[in-house]
């Protein structure tokens, strides 16, 4: 293990099979449980951050360098970081990029935030990869693996729990920022004047959905997960979006009963990974949790002859043999794993993904699925 300078504080993380690991602190002092999972992504670590789908869990971060850019407030997907703890091979205190406004430990610091660095995440992720995501806890003011680990048997499991009441929205706003020029990979997206309304379920959404929703000509209304069909309705809204966001969808109990009020109305409905999960079960199927899930920006999902590399950040799916429904189909495999991946009902204008087509960070593959949305509401609203 490489030498650092005394100013860095020891750090241990413990995880619930009793495998540890002993590095340095960088962010906020202290100790913090969750559930410990990896992502494989080699940018966008302030994206992840503050992404509300990692509410409730320890990220391990497999690209050795970590704070190399720095962070700024451009970058954020919600208003603050959602992760309860960073974990990773290497640290950049002096971060070098034209739009950096404030390193990454500080900015960790400024949050309340823990990591530990320093430790070999290879090793790390191997582990999880055998044993599955599994909690964890970090600390550097207890350094006693015993210790530790007895604190941990109190961390709740991941299965059960409805994290989306911590992350969606109190109250409904309108969100009209549509993606900045600057990084516009598709300059036919429409950038006139909205003509179209959409209302969008906040189990945890991220920034860049509302942009790309924007910028393909919405108005879009953001309503909190728990808002009652007939308030949605009252929006008259052109299509429905359903939202990212973190957990076990099978806790969010109410969400599928909207849903299935909603598919009354016949209206377009879009679903991106937890809004995916949760279409899923309001046309019967069920979810199970994945053994380590799917975190990173390069998996490849597909079903015949056409393959999207895509971005994905998810510890649950749909379960294939679920889907009896028979005006129901699978759209979309995750080609390394053969899980569902996408679904859309053959008769009414639905359709949902596992991944996440607004990239941010990631591939801009998937993006064509705004693209089909905005096309079902236009058919829709003429009709």
């Amino acid at each position: 293990m490489p030498m650092f300078s005394e100013n860095y504080a020891p750090a241990l993380l413990v995880l619930a099979d009793g495998s540890s690991f002993r590095g340095w602190s960088f962010g906020a002092p202290g100790t913090v449980m969750g559930e410990v999972v990896f992502n494989t992504g080699m940018t966008g670590y302030q994206e992840v951050l503050t992404d509300p789908s990692y509410c409730g869990q320890i990220v391990t971060f497999t690209y050795p360098e970590l704070g190399n850019t720095g962070v700024n407030p451009d970058d954020e997907e919600s208003t603050r970081p959602h992760i309860r703890g960073a974990i990773a091979r290497n640290i950049c205190d002096i971060p070098s990029n034209w739009r950096s406004t404030q390193s990454l430990p500080d900015y960790l610091k400024q949050h309340q935030i823990p990591g530990i660095f320093g430790i070999d995440t290879r090793s790390l992720t191997r582990v999880l990869r055998q044993a599955g995501a599994m909690n964890g806890v970090i600390s550097t003011e207890v350094l006693e693996v015993d210790e530790l680990l007895r604190q941990l048997q109190a961390a709740p499991s991941m299965v059960g729990l409805n994290l989306v009441q911590e992350v969606t929205t109190s109250e409904p706003y309108e969100w009209n920022e549509p993606t900045d020029t600057l990084w516009e990979c598709y300059p036919e997206a429409d950038a006139a004047e909205p003509t179209l309304t959409v209302v969008a379920l906040d189990f945890g959404i991220k920034r860049n959905i509302l942009r790309r929703l924007t910028r393909y000509g919405c108005r879009v209304i953001v309503v909190p997960a728990d808002t009652s069909p007939e308030q949605i309705l009252s929006y008259k809204p052109d299509g429905i979006f359903l939202s990212n966001g973190p957990g076990d969808p099978a806790a969010v109990e109410e969400a599928p009963k909207t849903v299935q009020a909603l598919l009354d109305q016949q209206l377009p409905t879009f679903g991106i990974c937890m809004g995916h999960q949760i279409l899923g079960r309001s046309l019967g199927g069920e979810t199970f949790k994945l053994k380590f899930g799917h975190r990173g920006l390069n998996h490849p999902c597909g079903l015949s002859q056409q393959v999207e590399i895509t971005s994905q950040n998810h510890g649950f799916a749909i379960s294939a043999d679920s889907i009896q429904n028979a005006d129901v189909e699978i759209s979309h495999l995750n080609l390394n794993d053969r899980t569902v991946a996408g679904i859309r009902h053959k008769t009414l204008p639905l359709f949902s993904v596992q991944y996440h087509p607004e990239a941010s960070p990631g591939p801009h593959d998937a993006d064509y699925l705004f693209r089909d949305f905005v096309a079902l509401m236009r058919q829709n609203a003429g009709q």
